[in-house]
């Protein structure tokens, strides 16, 4: 045992004498790991750029959005949150930025998560007047339900998710049952994506909910397409949002943003580590190619960031000094 612990206070007293200088700065850190897939993944390759480029020691912790952001806020661990939603918290996070408790990093989704109504592409490019919803809806003939061709369909988000009741609402403001649709209920996301894909299939027109960034826009060119107006929160907050609503209005959905979270504690010590934290970020195309081929592969969160290490290499050489990127290359 003596020798065990001489020999384990030697090889301490070696590293710390050969590490580079970001490894004492940064030291051990911890990271959530979200249970959504863009997030995942982007925790996964922050481990590796932090672990072979800086010489951190990485921990991946599991997270979630509001468990995760109570342990930071009052508990100071973990330590980063890669990809975190703030609209559920926005104002609890500007008092905790406000007050140093935590730290806010780059908008890593420089596009914000997106929800909204979509058309295949090569529907969109064949008819170049449908750009909007409303467009859309002049034409039911180009959405034909599956059930009953004659009338045109639009896809209802999942059984139980928020999206159910503001598609409802958004279907029933535009009365688009008036105008030969019908609102379709998938019940469940494969059965959503499962419409998506047979469309494409056939080459025939769809109309629906879908969201980025996700697999299936990795997998299938989409168009969203515009509802005319601005989103209204307070009318959101009011009806759109809200069950049953006896008098929706036409309505935009909201941009979600994702911004990495840090502590201060870690922040005041990440050293370079910091301006990696507040300058990478990665654009929807990319992170849906990016979960298309984690999802067409089976792969894991860890293997999916691997993948865009090796394969997206023209933007996150961007993010990191030539250095630390040739270190985090030569580690793939």
């Amino acid at each position: 045992m003596k020798t065990l612990l001489i020999s384990a206070v030697f090889a301490a007293a070696l590293f710390s004498t050969t590490a580079p200088a970001e490894a004492a700065e940064c030291g051990r850190v911890s990271i959530a790991e979200m249970k959504w897939a863009s997030a995942a993944i982007a925790a996964n390759f922050d481990k590796i750029i932090l672990e072979k480029g800086y010489g951190c020691s990485v921990t991946i912790v599991d997270g979630d959005t509001l468990p995760t952001f109570a342990s930071m806020n009052e508990k100071g661990t973990p330590d980063i949150a890669s990809e975190y939603w703030i609209n559920s918290v926005r104002a609890l996070l500007d008092q905790a930025v406000n007050s140093g408790r935590l730290v806010q990093g780059a908008e890593i989704l420089a596009d914000g998560a997106v929800e909204g109504w979509f058309i295949p592409k090569f529907i969109a490019d064949a008819n170049p007047d449908i750009r909007s919803v409303e467009d859309a809806l002049k034409h039911p003939e180009l959405f034909p339900a599956e059930d009953d061709p004659s009338k045109g369909a639009v896809y209802n988000c999942p059984a139980d998710w928020s999206c159910q009741i503001s598609t409802t609402n958004l279907f029933k403001a535009l009365a688009a049952d008036k105008k030969g649709f019908e609102l379709v209920e998938t019940g469940s996301p494969q059965r959503l994506d499962a419409s998506i894909a047979r469309a494409f299939d056939k080459k025939i027109g769809w109309l629906g909910y879908y969201w980025a960034p996700t697999a299936i826009l990795g997998k299938y060119d989409m168009t969203r397409l515009s509802f005319g107006v601005s989103h209204n929160k307070t009318e959101w907050d009011r009806c759109t949002a809200v069950a049953g609503c006896a008098r929706p209005q036409l309505n935009s959905y909201p941009v979600s943003r994702a911004f990495t979270l840090m502590t201060r504690s870690f922040a005041s010590r990440a050293g370079p580590v910091l301006t990696y934290l507040k300058t990478r970020k990665w654009d929807n195309e990319t992170i849906n190619q990016v979960l298309a081929w984690q999802d067409e592969n089976s792969e894991s969160n860890e293997d999916a960031a691997i993948y865009f290490l090796r394969n997206y290499e023209n933007l996150w050489m961007k993010w990191v000094p030539v250095d630390v990127a040739e270190k985090v290359k030569a580690s793939l």
